[in-house]
C-alpha cells in the first residue's frame, strides 16, 4: 500500500467515448423481428396517423453495436464510478443506505415493469393493491391519515407541501393574508426554496446558543400573516430540537399549519412520529429513508403525508378501495395541481415497500437505533482528530443520524481546505461526503452521515482516512490540495464548475464544446479559461 496514494485503492480510467460515437450498422447485435401480421393489420399505418410535421426527416441516428461492446461499454463506465456497492459512503444529509438487491429483482417482475399508468385499473389491481397497502403502512409509520407519492424528489415533496398549506387558507378565504412561512436555517434548503416558489415570503429563524432555533424566536416571528412552519428535524448539524412540540403549538395558536420534513428521519423510524408531534403534514424520501435508491431526478419518490383535515387537498389521482377491487379516483375536487406526471415513481415505491415488509415494525425501529449508534460512534472518533471542531455549545450532545463537523482549525494551520480533504478522500477508495448546504453557518463544514448498513470495519476505514489526511495537510498540504491522485477523474483545473461555457449537459452539447477544448489545449484560442478536457 502506497503512503502517498491512500490504502491501495486506484479506479480504472478508460478513455471511453460516448455510445453513439461508437459501431456502426455492421455491428447490431440484435434484429428485433417484423411486425406479427395480425398486430400490423389491427393497427393500421401508424405513421400515417400521425400529425403532420411530427415524423422525423430522416431515422436517429442511434449507436448499433454487438452485445459484447455495450457490455464494455457500460461495465468501463462503472469501474469509473463509486457507489455503496462499491465502497463506503458518508454523504451527510442525503441518508445513502445499501438497496437489498432483491428488491431490484421485484420491481423487474413483469407483472410491474411491463404495465402502463394509463392501462384500464382493472388489469393494474396487483400494483394499486401494494401502492394502496404502503399507503397505510406509511400513515402508521408517520402518524398521518393518507399519504400520496406522487411527488419525485424530496424538494417536490416539500413544495407539495407548500402547495397543500397555500390550498388550506385559500379554502378559507385567508390565502392572501397569509403569506409568510417560518423555517430554520439548518433545516433542508428547500424548506425556504420551495415555499418561495409557492408564492410565499420565508422567514428564517437563525440558531440559538444550542445550535437550533429558540422558542422566543419563533414567537417573534409568528402574526397573523402566519401561513405555516416548515423545518427538518433533527436539523442537518444532527441535533433534534427538543422544542418541537412547542413550535407546533404556538404556530397553531397563530393560525397556520406545520409541515415535517422527514429528509433526515432515518433515526425516527419506530420512535417519534410527526402526526404524533402534532403537525399536520410530512414528508419521507422513499429514495432515502426507505432504501429505494438514491439517484439523480426520475428516480426518486417522496411520501406526502397530511392529518385527515387536508386529504381533500392531495393531487390527483388517488388510489381507491372499496372493499373488492382498487382503482383510481381522478376527480380533482380540491386537490391541489399534479406535482408529477401519472401517480409517481411507482417502482421506487414498490422497493420501499419491500424494504419494510422485510424488516417489520422491530426492524425499523433497529434501523433508527443503529444509525444513531454508528453516528455516535463516528462522532467519538473525530472529536479526536486534531483539526476537526464541533460549532455551537452544544458540540458535547450527542448527535442523531449525522453531524456537521468543521475543519476550520486544519485550514487556519495548513491552509488545506475542507473541499480539499473532500477530494484526497477518493484515494483512500471512500466517497466524498457533502460540505454543507446553504446558508454556510459553519466555516469549513464536512457533514458525515454513516446510516444504519455500515460496519464498524468500514467506519474504521473512513476515520483512519481522516486521520491520515489530517496529518498529510500538515506534512505535505499541497499533495492534498492536488488530489485525488488515483481517481478516474483527476482534479479540475480552475474554476470550470462555476463556468457556464465548460458545462455540457446533453452528448450533443458536449460533442459541440468538445472541439472548442480541444483548441484551448493546443494553444489555438477559443475560451479563455483554460484546458478542460
Amino acid at each position: 500500500m502506497s503512503e502517498r496514494t491512500g490504502s491501495g485503492f486506484h479506479a480504472a480510467r478508460w478513455d471511453e467515448p460516448l455510445i453513439d460515437e461508437i459501431g456502426g450498422e455492421a455491428g447490431r447485435g440484435l434484429m428485433p423481428p417484423a411486425v406479427d401480421g395480425a398486430i400490423a393489420d389491427a393497427v393500421g399505418d401508424v405513421a400515417a396517423a400521425l400529425p403532420e410535421g411530427v415524423g422525423r426527416a430522416a431515422p436517429p441516428a442511434l449507436p448499433a453495436l454487438p452485445q459484447h461492446r455495450v457490455l464494455r461499454h457500460f461495465l468501463r463506465l462503472s469501474q469509473m464510478s463509486m457507489g455503496f456497492d462499491v465502497t463506503a459512503d458518508m454523504m451527510g444529509t442525503c441518508t445513502m443506505k445499501y438497496s437489498p438487491k432483491v428488491h431490484e429483482y421485484v420491481a423487474r417482475m413483469p407483472g410491474f415493469a411491463d404495465v402502463h399508468p394509463l392501462q384500464d385499473p382493472e388489469t393494474l389491481q396487483g400494483t394499486l393493491e401494494i401502492l394502496y397497502r404502503f399507503n397505510r403502512m406509511m400513515c402508521e409509520i408517520a402518524g398521518m391519515d393518507a399519504f400520496t407519492f406522487q411527488p419525485a424528489s424530496g424538494a417536490q415533496g416539500i413544495y407539495t407541501n407548500a402547495c397543500l398549506i397555500r390550498a388550506w387558507h385559500e379554502s378559507r378565504g385567508e390565502g392572501g393574508r397569509r403569506d409568510e412561512i417560518i423555517t430554520t436555517a439548518f433545516s433542508h434548503p428547500a424548506d425556504a426554496a420551495t415555499p418561495a416558489v409557492a408564492g410565499f415570503k420565508v422567514i428564517t429563524l437563525m440558531p440559538g446558543e444550542m445550535g437550533f432555533a429558540e422558542v422566543d424566536a419563533l414567537k417573534a416571528a409568528v402574526s397573523e400573516r402566519t401561513a405555516g412552519l416548515m423545518l427538518t428535524n433533527p436539523e442537518d448539524t444532527g441535533q433534534y430540537n427538543p422544542n418541537i412540540r412547542e413550535f407546533v403549538d404556538i404556530v397553531h395558536e397563530a393560525g397556520g399549519l406545520c409541515a415535517y420534513d422527514q429528509a433526515n428521519g432515518n433515526p425516527l423510524l419506530g420512535i417519534v412520529r410527526a402526526g404524533d408531534t402534532g403537525f399536520d403534514m410530512c414528508q419521507f424520501n422513499l429514495h432515502k429513508t426507505f432504501s429505494a435508491p438514491h439517484g439523480a431526478i426520475g428516480l426518486g419518490c417522496a411520501a406526502v403525508g397530511v392529518k385527515a383535515h387536508l386529504e381533500r387537498f392531495l393531487p390527483r389521482p388517488l388510489v381507491t378501495f372499496d372493499g373488492e377491487r382498487y382503482g383510481l379516483d381522478h376527480e380533482p375536487g380540491d386537490g391541489i395541481e399534479k406535482i408529477r406526471a401519472f401517480i409517481g415513481n411507482v417502482h421506487a415505491v414498490l422497493k420501499a415497500y419491500a424494504w419494510v415488509r422485510s424488516l417489520g415494525a422491530e426492524g425499523l425501529r433497529a434501523v433508527a437505533e443503529t444509525a444513531v449508534l454508528n453516528n455516535n460512534y463516528m462522532l467519538h472518533h473525530i472529536r479526536q482528530i486534531a483539526g476537526t471542531s464541533i460549532p455551537w455549545p452544544a458540540n458535547t450532545w450527542p448527535k442523531l443520524e449525522q453531524v456537521r463537523y468543521s475543519w476550520e482549525p486544519l485550514y487556519e494551520e495548513t491552509g488545506v481546505a475542507s473541499h480539499d480533504v473532500l477530494n484526497r478522500m477518493v484515494d483512500f477508495g471512500v466517497q466524498h461526503y457533502m460540505e454543507s448546504h446553504v446558508p454556510m453557518l459553519v466555516p469549513q463544514p464536512f457533514t458525515l452521515e454513516p446510516g444504519e448498513s455500515l460496519t464498524i470495519e468500514e467506519m474504521d476505514h473512513v476515520l483512519d482516512a481522516l486521520r491520515r489526511i489530517a496529518d498529510e495537510a500538515r506534512s505535505d498540504p499541497e499533495h492534498v490540495k492536488a488530489s485525488p491522485h488515483s481517481a478516474a477523474i483527476p482534479a479540475i483545473d480552475g474554476d470550470v464548475m462555476e463556468d457556464p461555457d465548460c458545462w455540457a449537459f446533453t452528448s450533443r452539447a458536449y460533442r459541440r464544446k468538445r472541439g472548442n477544448w480541444a483548441n484551448v489545449k493546443r494553444g489555438q484560442g477559443g475560451h479563455g479559461g483554460g484546458g478542460y478536457g
